[in-house]
């Protein structure tokens, strides 16, 4: 798992068929403190979160897919919760 920053939302009227009706973020990996430490990715988000949450991102086809309640899907990142605050 890694801890990232929402920066942004991603807009796509053309998806496969297992993406259809799922939120994408733009998310960056952060350090503890919250310092940027990686590059932009998009990730699937089931959680609702939104830009400036702390969110800890999978990056495992397998995990994404059991969040996502999606077997068959083709999932890189996932949102798997958001971070209430960090210390």
């Amino acid at each position: 798992m890694k801890l990232a920053k929402v920066v942004g939302n991603v807009v796509s009227t053309i998806k496969t068929p297992s993406h259809q009706n799922k939120k994408l973020m733009v998310v960056i990996p952060v350090d503890a403190q919250g310092n940027e430490c990686g590059e932009a990715m998009i990730a699937f988000d089931r959680f609702q979160a939104g830009v400036g949450d702390y969110v800890l991102i999978l990056e495992e086809g397998g995990s994404a897919r059991d969040i996502l309640e999606d077997p068959k899907g083709s999932f890189d990142a996932v949102i798997a919760g958001i971070v209430d605050r960090l210390h």
